[in-house]
């Protein structure tokens, strides 16, 4: 008969040990198993920070006295947010110089043919004024088309696209309001404004008032809104709503609305939607509403001290349940 050698039978020995083992346990072995795989917990961290997300507001709030110069140092205890008049808890304060994003928006339609050059100067000034770290971008409006004139940069200066602009065709403000909205909203600083320049009535967009205001207050950005509208056409009875509508969305964003006349005062326009967008707090909150239907919500915010001014926007659209 043949003999195996020592080490040989020891080594099956061993193997059939471990193997008994796993089937008179297969508890143990079906709980190494169990733990959730990556692709498990990428789904529950993603759910929960979409949930997270999800509820959470951001405001950027101007506070000014009787005189509309702008208040600092005041706490989060001197705030209160109201959401569908029901007080909400802010989790967030902050009213550092923070960095922002903006979008200039210029009106290239044929009726700015003559204050192009005046739009250029003060877009010039306000790039000007900005910090390091602010960004911005500059698109152009006319005929059916919004043109990305300069995407966003840190480097201060503007590019020769912007003087080569000619003014031509009619009016698509809706479109450009949608388009610069949905560039800040793939923007990470928290404080973000759109600066429309323009002298007239949309006339030309395939966007809504309502679509360019929802996506506008999605991204949680501000609208101030330059009017160069002549002098001669607010003498005149009859004119297009495009003045109420650029202060509409102006006022529901949180923004301002700027009544340069023709373009004298519009280089202090653009200074002084810099100043502001500087002198603002940010407030966060986390909604106590978690139904997600996508209907709009009222915000109001109130501070503790006396005589004192906020402007905030007006209040969002909930998000839509993806189920």
């Amino acid at each position: 008969m043949r003999r195996f050698p020592l080490f040989l039978l020891l080594a099956f020995g061993l193997a059939l040990t471990a193997v008994n083992a796993r089937q008179q346990d297969p508890a143990k072995q079906d709980q190494k198993q169990k733990p959730a795989t990556p692709t498990e917990k990428q789904d529950e961290n993603q759910g929960e920070t979409l949930k997270f997300e999800t509820n959470l507001v951001v405001l950027n709030a101007t506070i000014t006295d009787g005189s509309d110069r702008y208040i600092r140092g005041l706490k989060r205890e001197d705030f209160q947010i109201f959401e569908d008049k029901v007080q909400q808890k802010i989790v967030d304060f902050s009213q550092e110089e923070t960095a922002f994003s903006a979008v200039i928006l210029l009106d290239a339609s044929l009726s700015m043919q003559h204050k192009l050059t005046l739009a250029r100067a003060a877009c010039a000034n306000f790039v000007d004024t900005l910090r390091p770290d602010d960004t911005f971008a500059i698109y152009g409006f006319s005929g059916m088309k919004v043109k990305v004139l300069q995407d966003f940069t840190e480097i201060h200066d503007i590019p020769d696209s912007v003087w080569d602009m000619r003014a031509d065709g009619e009016t698509p403000l809706y479109d450009a309001i949608v388009k610069a909205a949905e560039g800040l909203a793939k923007r990470s600083e928290r404080r973000r404004a759109i600066v429309v320049v323009s002298d007239g009535a949309d006339t030309k967009s395939k966007a809504s008032l309502d679509q360019a205001l929802r996506k506008t207050l999605d991204a949680q950005a501000l609208i101030y809104a330059v009017d160069m509208t002549d002098a001669a056409v607010y003498r005149t009875a009859v004119r297009d709503n495009g003045v109420e509508m650029l202060k509409e969305m102006a006022v529901k964003t949180g923004g301002r609305f700027f009544a340069s006349a023709g373009g004298s005062k519009l280089r202090d326009a653009f200074a002084n939607a810099a100043e502001e967008l500087r002198n603002q707090y940010t407030l966060t909150y986390e909604s106590s509403n978690e139904r997600y239907d996508g209907r709009w919500r009222t915000l109001e915010v109130r501070v503790t001290k006396p005589l004192l001014n906020v402007r905030t926007r007006r209040g969002y659209y909930a998000r839509k349940s993806r189920g």
